[in-house]
């Protein structure tokens, strides 16, 4: 019988989470993981969380204990059956029971940048069916295997949730392998043509609809492109750049340009140079950069920006209309790669600050004037933006005395935008890197920071979940 106070069970279980942690960062930023499990039928329940993942969610557990009591009561079925989503704010779980494990719920964060919980959820599941699959097949078989496979299952997960999702839409009989297309996708991503990233829209259609596509110009049978030849349909991509038309495939080669509406089921690739992104149908499943699968919707994550708003003294509309104009210019910072500060001046009178200023404040709420603030961002030195959403001046310089918030691994745009905001009350600066990062910085302390990552400690023998509830 299995117990935690077999070292196998315990070594097994921490590889699991050590693999599947591993992973995910790669996969989705910095993810921890935690585990609820019991591991014989009406026995006691145990947490492995070595990273604090599910502090503050102790009263939801303690509502949801009995449910998961009743489940491990019940008549257990050989095969894995899943639990309720237990709805825990700001989490991702997947559980379930079989007769091997009568129960184990996993838990991972939910990334505000993420394209869709679905290939996460995916990947929790592999993570539980290992599980069950080393304790069925007893003590020293297995050993670390589970851990390696968890480690680089990106691919894999993204291709099992588009698998269910085209089965829900066109049932089990469907002919696109995908596979071979996840693996032309990035390929072709990876092939410049001329020293030119790829940039266009391949659409991936299931070969009996195809039918239904709205064709412009379509290829004879035996000249189509195949799929597998890199340079030639990197090549074809061109055909379509920069523009609304896009090519189609059947997932083995390239069957002509169309345009319009796509049948259910298909997958779009679109490449925006050395990036891009996959989705299915109309959903946005994940993103794609240097070779690699990624959950990223490349959007900033401007949370700390919107925590910050809502903590001032601003209407919501007001609110809402400077988190959307900031929103604007950081995106274009970021895509251009040039980088730039934003100073948000949330004072009845705005400071006076060093710069070029306007004869006549711009209002960010008419769309040519968002422009012009995009193209003046790219001028070294701050933007200045007041409260009441207009432009006061660009170029603007940030001075202040040292602050203990400073960095010396960042650079002297970061390092002025923290001295500024520890010296002048109700100002919040935006810092884009020109490598992509945001920081929001308020009183001299960056809001995004994140705490040092601490790799997953081998605990001896984890808590019961009743005694960590009652801490």
């Amino acid at each position: 019988m299995a117990t935690m106070d077999t070292s196998y069970w315990r070594r097994s279980i921490y590889n699991i989470l050590d693999g599947l942690s591993d992973g995910l960062s790669h996969f989705a930023g910095p993810s921890r993981v935690a585990l609820l499990i019991c591991l014989e039928a009406e026995g006691p329940f145990y947490i492995l969380d070595p990273q604090n993942l599910l502090d503050g969610h102790q009263p939801r557990l303690k509502d949801l204990y009995t449910t998961f009591q009743e489940t491990t009561s019940c008549n257990l079925l050989p095969e894995f059956n899943p639990s309720d989503d237990p709805q825990l704010s700001g989490l991702i779980a997947y559980g379930g029971s079989c007769t091997t494990l009568p129960f184990q719920m996993w838990f991972t964060e939910e990334h505000p940048d993420i394209c869709s919980k679905g290939p996460t959820l995916r990947w929790l599941e592999y993570a539980a069916t290992q599980l069950c699959a080393d304790f069925g097949q007893g003590a020293g078989l297995r050993n670390d295997t589970s851990s390696y496979v968890l480690q680089g299952y990106a691919q894999h997960a993204i291709r099992d949730y588009i698998i269910d999702k085209r089965s829900e839409a066109l049932g089990m009989d469907t002919y696109l392998r995908i596979y071979p297309t996840l693996n032309a996708i990035l390929g072709i991503s990876n092939t410049r043509e001329e020293g030119e990233w790829p940039r266009g829209n391949i659409a991936f259609v299931e070969p009996r609809l195809l039918q239904h596509v709205h064709f412009q110009a379509s290829f004879p049978r035996m000249e189509q492109p195949l799929l597998v030849n890199l340079r030639h349909c990197r090549k074809t991509l061109q055909a379509v750049e920069n523009t609304e038309r896009f090519l189609i495939s059947d997932g083995c080669t390239l069957a002509g340009v169309a345009s319009g509406d796509l049948p259910p089921g298909s997958i779009l690739a679109t490449f925006e140079g050395n990036h891009g992104m996959v989705k299915l149908d109309d959903e946005l499943i994940c993103s794609f950069a240097s070779g690699n699968f990624l959950a990223t919707n490349r959007r900033p994550n401007l949370v700390q920006l919107e925590e910050a708003l809502l903590e001032s003294n601003l209407t919501p509309k007001q609110q809402h209309n400077i988190f959307h104009y900031i929103t604007r210019v950081v995106i274009q910072a970021r895509e251009r790669k040039h980088g730039c500060t934003l100073v948000l001046d949330l004072n009845t009178i705005p400071r006076n600050i060093a710069g070029q200023t306007l004869q006549t404040p711009l209002d960010l709420s008419m769309p040519e004037n968002i422009d012009i603030a995009c193209s003046l961002a790219k001028v070294d030195g701050a933007l200045h933006i007041s409260k009441s959403s207009t432009l006061l001046g660009f170029a603007c310089l940030l001075d202040g005395r040292t602050v203990p918030g400073e960095n010396r691994a960042r650079g002297a745009r970061f390092n002025s935008a923290v001295r500024f905001t520890a010296m002048h009350k109700n100002i919040i600066t935006i810092v884009v890197s020109s490598d992509r990062p945001v920081s929001v910085i308020q009183h001299g302390i960056e809001l995004t920071a994140q705490c040092r990552w601490k790799p997953i400690s081998y605990i001896s023998t984890p808590p019961r979940l009743t005694d960590w509830l009652e801490e």
